[in-house]
């Protein structure tokens, strides 16, 4: 009968694992034994340690002392005595006039302001020349505007400035009628273009020229001062 071995516990197959194992561990000894070093044991005598303490060169310094301060000033007090003599006599004038003396009287001088009536409230109004023979005051009032508008209309010159820019309007003009009967304080109430204003400024004012002058305005029976205001309409044809 024949004995049959299992495979696996054949050793002859694993032969060459273990030789390879042991070559590999004998080459790791090998190796370990020409790199071992030795050393001998000497004991280093590091000699005795001294300690060297450095002083530190302290500087004595000494403070200086300032003198006290002064003690404050004192105030001084001069004693003036309550006796002061006066070389020169103070003479005090009375101010109380006596009976024998005149007292003026002191003046106020009172400027007289003229006053100035208005066209609407004057009892008589001015005439302006050629209507004196009115039959009434109130035909003597309409002759005088009448008149008057066709003075300064004829008086009128129209500035060629105005004319070639085709400026036109109504200007209205104040002005005052004194106590002679002449005209002054002509002023521009509402104007138009200041050549238009100028032109009617000098149509009013060329009232001055008339001859016999207008007769002035009549408060009570006396001469009075009267404003007027007239528009001049200045047009082109």
């Amino acid at each position: 009968m024949e004995l049959k071995k299992s495979p696996e516990a054949d050793l002859e197959n694993k032969k060459s694992t273990f030789f390879l194992a042991g070559l590999f561990i004998a080459l790791i000894v090998v190796y370990i034994a020409i790199e071992w070093k030795t050393y001998d044991r000497v004991i280093a005598d590091l000699g005795e340690l001294e300690t060297v303490i450095d002083e530190e060169e302290v500087i004595v310094t000494q403070r200086e002392q300032k003198p006290p301060p002064p003690p404050p000033p004192q105030d001084i007090i001069n004693v003036v005595e309550d006796k002061v003599e006066l070389k020169e006599e103070l003479v005090m004038e009375s101010t109380e006039t006596s009976q024998k003396e005149e007292v003026k009287p002191i003046e106020v001088v009172e400027e007289e302001v003229e006053e100035v009536f208005s066209f609407a409230i004057v009892e008589n109004k001015p005439v302006f020349p050629g209507c004196e023979k009115e039959k009434d005051e109130e035909a003597r009032s309409q002759c005088f505007q009448l008149k008057i508008q066709q003075h300064i209309a004829r008086n009128f010159k129209y500035p060629e400035i105005a004319r070639q820019l085709g400026i036109q309007g109504k200007v209205y003009i104040s002005f005052i009628i004194d106590k002679d009967g002449s005209v002054s304080n002509v002023t521009v109430a509402r104007g138009v273009d200041p050549n238009l204003d100028q032109a009617a400024l000098d149509a009013v004012k060329s009232l001055n020229n008339l001859n016999p002058k207008i007769q002035p305005a009549k408060q009570r029976g006396k001469p009075v001062r009267m404003s007027f205001t007239i528009p001049v309409n200045a047009r082109l044809q």
